[in-house]
């Protein structure tokens, strides 16, 4: 018996076969072609790439209706760098200077290409997706298949270094049933792919492929990240009970759950128990398991899968989708928050540098006030047919408020000009993600109508770890002091204003961190996934919130992150459902 740890991504417990997927790769040795030929193996090469993003934009039209718009976004933006003008010009060049096939043409650009992408912090991220890109590319050049895992005949364990994002999406997910990564970390497309799928997954397992062979058993514990290769009897009987335990008890737990109120046992009201979504369709789903509204409307998505900047009436019936289905509950809008390098399509003269200290979210909304003004006007705009709340992402401090404020009054102004019906008594909040807007959470409080904590973004920038990046993913504690110490100052900031404050980030959804927050005296907790809702109002219904408030205390004096962890694993041990 082997136990092997990692990074737990998706939660569940399976015990299966392991299937062992070989590193795929399509070898193109340098061959070249004489000068009659350039234009029709530039011709060849241009159908292919044609081929290709249609096949991607296929693929992510599939996904965007089952499974995510989110991981949707995944292959509109592969789809994107195959539509990148220097890519092909690159490729074009190899053939007609070079005299290069296609194939070779292909293979030599991309390993410039991710080259380059790997010197570069910010690159090197993206560098699986290259290679993802050049598989998909060469396949349709050479007619090599590669290997299936969409039409598996047996129940597996996919074992593997690393996988695409187009290896997970298209596997066949009644086959697989979980999934073990070396390569990938916590926030890669595996990642976010196979958490969509609800398949119990665990990567960052260190020499994992070295460690199992095609047909041996094994077990994934995607709760607490442990993979055991050939598990002994006894070791088999305790998962195998653990596992079907967790399932029973996932069946039952929704409908125990979904209509009862989010309160603690001596009463303290949880103000609201909602939900993130990425997607107006994502709604229906979040309702169907007890969310009592949308804590944030992630609006991304409709600048993503555009080429031009979305017009008022796009926002508008966008929006409205989701409203129609909230039957008067809230909604709360967040604006638009990605960087620049994700918006080149919309803004090609601008330099599109991806940064995570760079132009982005609001800072990128005040710049370009011609992708900001109609996006406000249409939440605006919606406010006047449901329960709408407007919520600024990443603000630093009061000056970048007030100029967000003076925006969105010049927009209202204009709509008065034109006689437009408008909620003119919008709840306006912003989210509290950065450091130095926690240190002046009480400055911000008495101009806003009420925070939301995004303590992924504020976990990453008080500790200084980008959460995309394995070699410091542990590194990356929710519960270290400092992350504690500014969630206290937010709440209590918003206590003394009297105003609202709740937590979207994914320490609302992880059961460990619910006594905590509730004894930190947070109003709501937005979740994502909404599956995740029963289990967390379950835990909620089981504690005092004098107990709760207790525990706070004596998480906030812990010297360290262990420490308070501990503290954190005693009182989550006692609960129910707490696995």
């Amino acid at each position: 018996m082997n136990i092997q740890h990692g990074k737990p991504v998706s939660e569940g417990i399976v015990i299966g076969k392991s299937f062992l997927l070989e590193s795929e790769s399509i070898r193109i040795p340098a061959k070249y072609i004489t000068e009659n030929h350039i234009d029709n193996e530039i011709q060849k090469l241009k159908t292919v790439m044609k081929e290709v993003v249609d096949e991607l934009h296929r693929f992510a039209d599939t996904l965007a209706k089952t499974t995510s718009p989110k991981i949707a976004e995944i292959f509109v933006g592969h789809a994107g760098m195959l539509e990148d003008d220097s890519l092909r010009e690159e490729m074009h060049a190899a053939i007609k200077e070079k005299c290069f096939t296609a194939e070779f043409a292909v293979a030599s650009t991309m390993r410039r290409w991710r080259e380059t992408f790997s010197k570069n912090d910010f690159l090197q991220k993206h560098v699986p997706d290259l290679d993802d890109l050049e598989r998909r590319l060469l396949r349709h050049l050479t007619g090599h298949e590669g290997e299936d895992i969409s039409n598996l005949q047996d129940e597996i364990v996919l074992v593997a270094h690393s996988l695409s994002p187009m290896q997970i999406a298209s596997l066949d997910s009644d086959k697989v049933k979980g999934i073990v990564s070396e390569g990938d970390g916590p926030t890669s497309h595996a990642a976010i792919i196979a958490s969509a799928f609800g398949i119990p997954a665990v990567v960052g397992a260190e020499n994992i492929t070295r460690r199992v062979s095609g047909g041996e058993s094994i077990i994934v514990d995607g709760t607490n990240g442990h993979v055991i290769v050939e598990p002994d009897r006894e070791t088999c009987l305790r998962y195998s009970s653990r596992s079907r335990k967790l399932q029973e008890s996932e069946r039952s737990l929704l409908e125990e759950m979904r209509d009862l109120p989010s309160k603690t046992q001596d009463g303290r009201r949880i103000f609201s128990l909602v939900a993130n979504i990425e997607s107006p369709k994502a709604t229906a789903k979040a309702l169907d398991y007890g969310a009592e509204g949308i804590g944030l409307y992630r609006t991304e998505l409709l600048f993503l899968d555009s080429e031009r900047i979305p017009s008022v009436d796009e926002h508008f019936h966008a929006y409205m989708e989701a409203i129609n289905k909230l039957d008067g509950r809230p909604i709360v809008m967040r604006t638009l928050d990605i960087g620049a390098d994700k918006l080149w399509k919309l803004k090609p003269d601008l330099e599109a540098r991806e940064s995570f200290l760079g132009l982005r979210s609001l800072r990128y909304c005040l710049k370009n006030p011609d992708i900001f003004k109609p996006q406000l006007r249409a939440i605006l705009k919606a406010g006047a047919y449901g329960n709408v709340s407007l919520m600024f992402p990443m603000v630093s401090g009061v000056e970048e408020w007030e100029e967000a404020l003076k925006v969105l009054d010049d927009v209202k102004s204009d709509m008065d000009a034109a006689g437009e019906d408008y909620d003119p008594d919008m709840r306006v909040g912003m989210m509290i993600e950065l450091p130095s807007a926690a240190m002046c959470a009480d400055a911000l409080a008495e101009r806003c109508d009420f925070f939301s904590i995004g303590t992924n973004d504020l976990i990453q920038y008080t500790l200084a770890v980008d959460r995309a990046e394995k070699d410091v993913a542990g590194l990356y504690r929710p519960e270290h002091p400092a992350v504690l110490k500014l969630i206290k100052l937010t709440v209590d900031a918003a206590r003394k204003a009297g105003i609202h404050v709740g937590i979207c980030g994914a320490m609302a959804s992880s059961p460990l961190f619910t006594p905590l927050l509730i004894g930190l005296g947070l109003d709501s907790l937005s979740l994502a996934p909404p599956q995740s809702l029963p289990r967390i109002k379950k835990i909620i219904r089981s504690i005092k919130f004098s107990e709760a408030r207790q525990l706070a205390a004596r998480v906030l004096e812990a010297r360290g992150p262990d420490r308070a962890r501990e503290l954190l694993m005693e009182v989550n041990e006692s609960l129910p459902d707490s696995s």
